[in-house]
């Protein structure tokens, strides 16, 4: 069966630990059984099919992104079934019985579409496609006591609430309402016996929990209780008890079984594999002949070069913790005695009708006596008329968010070239703005390294790198005797601060001390440069997803080797993964991005101690998660240029002032070139712009960023990275903008070197 008991030694020193759990039950599970193959994952569901149950798991690469389905009690390597190919996925779940249908319910990374499949077929509801922007991280249905069906999906800082039922003509989702999360969530579950929500907080040991109503009132959440680790997946077994429920919290190789609400009734270690780390658990309480007692799914890591999905066989195991067996459950049976349901004809059914004859409780996007009238946030920003609940007719010219997004064309984009991109730089020519490169990261293991090309898009060079994720150049640096460029990176393979020598033809070469090392026990992520306008002295930073920053003084021996030494160790933000950062050298400033919550600006001398100014923050009005690339355009003077941040969930773009108080400007994003060479940018990260004038094309300078996923002209998905080229000029100068004059405030002179 796999299963055994854990050393005494080891049960000991658990009681030690927490003597609150001396009851405990410490088992090791083998793993039963995986997928052929590997695939980025994340996240799993088990439909209970009448013919036979089906695995179903995410795919979060960029050309198969998806989700596929595995016959649960096929051997191993589990035999898929189906695979349905939608962009980048996250999140899938099923939800049952709604008009006699089964459904599969997923969002796709780069168009935001939930999409519905009628179950086992897999066969798109496509009159259900709905588009909601964001980061989204968890997805769970729920079927109330008056039969309803419910999916939330949970974002960085904010849950939607969909009503899926038969429509008129076919199934359909109706957003009930959107309500404010106090951290990102990155798993769920439900308690039906009880209607409770359970969500795990992302890189964390907190579970919260909060009740399950018909109502458009948002729910108050609380802490439920706190893991031994950083929860990594949850998921429920119903008991053949009423009222009785087990929570099963995955804590990377270690599952902990609690009775609901949360009393631990022993922990199950997964073996077999070196290095497990397990996410987005599922639970299959039904009889098959490899599974009598059910199953536990899971996304997994594993050495050697393990990642998919996985099973585990529950038999034996859930006596030893104390659990009866329950494989009579099917999640098409109600919980607990049925209620009337309050979605009333009174209310259009677009509402649910308050007690006492109190009126209506519209969905979002209605309003009225009888939510028999549409409306729409910011009344789509007075640029679009509404013609739907919250869905906007925009202007020409106008899209996104309630047409709040400028729409603009890419020039060109990047030759296909390595795995996962991430952040460009973008290299002044000394020789002719002409001849200026754009220099792109693969921070993938696959491909990693630098990308150079011209200002075209066509690749000229590559060169291998340990993973880096964020890249910047430093100009005219003394090196020895010589004056150099420098491309800078944070290399994430080996934790390095890593330079290449960026010669005037517009090559990269490596060059002596190019790989320097950082603090021990120390992951670099981020990064950016500085020059001190004070003492001239030429700085690196470098951050962690812990938010906390090295500065390191960048210096060079007389014999031209690179050396750096450590003059500042400090933390920026608010307790968040930090993202991009980017410095202005003229007001001795550094702005970072904090990806779920807000941009940033702090002191960039070594020996700055003011305290961080929030420019922007998440839940503002005009900035989303994540927070992620930052790029300043500079202006002749020190108070003139801008602060143009990346916010990836919603694929778009802010511009705020450079001077004080960094006032917002606009929002845009790039679509699909209008020949349908370009496909439009989507989940972008990093972000690159300089005002300078290169060429006929880029007369005001260039803006470079990152696009997630690469769509073809096909309409296909490329498995390398692409980096989008937009012409400054059409965003600041763009006819919607004309009267504010920004493109006045960019200095198409600018030379970096002066």
């Amino acid at each position: 069966m796999g299963l055994k008991y854990l050393t005494c030694a080891a049960a000991i020193v658990a009681v030690a630990v927490h003597p609150w759990l001396s009851a405990a039950v410490d088992l090791e599970l083998n793993i039963t059984s995986l997928i052929g193959g590997e695939l980025d994952s994340d996240w799993t569901t088990i439909y209970y099919s009448e013919d036979k149950p089906l695995l179903l798991g995410n795919d979060e690469e960029a050309a198969t992104g998806g989700f596929h389905a595995w016959d649960l009690n096929s051997d191993s390597p589990l035999s898929e079934v189906k695979s349905v190919t939608t962009g980048r996925t996250k999140l899938i779940t099923a939800v049952y019985d709604v008009a006699g249908k089964d459904l599969a319910v997923t969002i796709a990374m780069p168009d935001s579409i939930i999409r519905v499949y009628e179950l086992p077929a897999f066969t798109e509801i496509e009159s259900a496609q709905t588009t909601v922007l964001g980061d989204w991280s968890a997805l769970c249905p729920w079927r109330s006591r008056s039969l309803n069906d419910y999916v939330y999906l949970f974002g960085k800082t904010r849950a939607v609430q969909y009503l899926i039922r038969q429509g008129k003509d076919s199934v359909e989702l109706v957003e009930v309402q959107s309500f404010p999360i106090p951290t990102e969530f990155s798993g769920c579950a439900v308690v039906r016996s009880q209607s409770k929500m359970i969500a795990t907080a992302e890189d964390d040991k907190d579970l919260y929990i909060f009740d399950l109503k018909e109502s458009t009132v948002a729910p108050e959440i609380t802490k439920l209780g706190e893991a031994p680790d950083d929860v990594t997946g949850i998921a429920v077994y119903v008991s053949n008890t009423a009222g009785l429920d087990y929570l099963f919290v995955a804590q990377e190789d270690t599952i902990g079984v609690y009775e609901y609400p949360f009393r631990l009734l022993g922990s199950i270690q997964l073996t077999g594999l070196e290095d497990i780390e397990v996410e987005g658990l599922s639970l299959y309480q039904g009889f098959t002949s490899k599974y009598p007692s059910g199953a536990l799914g899971f996304a997994l890591e594993a050495d050697p070069d393990v990642e998919g999905f996985g099973l585990v066989s529950l038999d034996g195991a859930l006596g030893e913790l104390g659990v009866s067996v329950n494989t009579a459950y099917d999640p098409r049976n109600r919980a607990g005695c049925r209620t009337r349901s309050t979605i009333c004809e009174a209310c259009s059914g677009n509402g649910y009708c308050q007690a006492n004859g109190a009126g209506c409780a519209c969905f979002a996007g209605f309003t009225g006596d009888k939510c028999d009238v549409f409306q729409c946030t910011d009344n789509c920003s007075g640029r679009g008329e509404c013609v739907g609940p919250n869905q906007c007719k925009c202007q020409d010219g106008w899209g996104g968010l309630h047409c709040s997004f400028l729409l603009v064309e890419p020039s060109y984009e990047t030759d296909q070239n390595g795995g996962d991109g991430d952040d460009p730089a973008i290299w002044i020519s000394p020789v002719s703005a002409e001849e200026s490169r754009i220099i792109t990261t693969t921070k993938s293991t696959a491909g990693a390294g630098l990308g150079v090309f011209d200002l075209t898009g066509k690749l000229l060079q590559t060169i291998p790198a340990a993973e880096p994720n964020k890249v910047d150049i430093i100009y005219d640096f003394q090196v020895g005797r010589r004056k150099v460029d420098l491309a800078f990176a944070a290399c994430r393979g080996d934790d390095t601060l890593c330079l290449f020598e960026m010669t005037s033809n517009g090559t990269l070469k490596e060059i002596p001390g190019g790989i320097q090392p950082v603090v021990p026990d120390y992951s670099v992520y981020g990064s950016c440069v500085y020059k001190s306008p004070k003492t001239g002295k030429q700085y690196l930073f470098v951050n962690e997803k812990s938010a906390r920053y090295l500065q390191y003084e960048l210096t060079s021996t007389c014999n031209g080797t690179l050396r750096t030494t450590l003059v500042r160790d400090f933390t920026g933000g608010s307790g968040g993964q930090v993202e991009g950062c980017v410095t202005d050298e003229d007001n001795g400033w550094i702005f970072l991005g904090e990806g779920p919550a807000a941009l940033w600006r702090y002191g960039a001398e070594p020996d700055s101690c003011e305290e961080g100014l929030r420019i922007a923050y998440v839940g503002d009005g005009q900035t989303h998660a994540d927070v992620e690339g930052v790029s300043l355009v500079y202006g002749a003077k020190p108070d003139q240029g801008y602060v143009i941040v990346s916010n990836k969930g919603v694929s778009a773009y802010n511009v705020y002032r450079r001077a004080e108080p960094h006032e917002y400007v606009t929002t845009f994003t790039i679509t699909k070139s209008s020949d349908g060479q370009v496909d439009a940018v989507s989940n972008t990260d990093g972000i690159a712009a300089v005002g300078t004038r290169l060429n006929e094309d880029f007369p005001h300078g260039v803006v470079v960023t990152h696009d997630d996923a690469n769509q073809l002209p096909d309409g296909s998905t490329s498995a390398e990275a692409s980096f989008k080229l937009v012409s400054l000029e059409r965003i600041l100068g763009s006819d919607a903008l004309k009267s504010l004059n920004l493109l006045d405030d960019v200095d198409a002179d600018w030379d970096p070197r002066k």
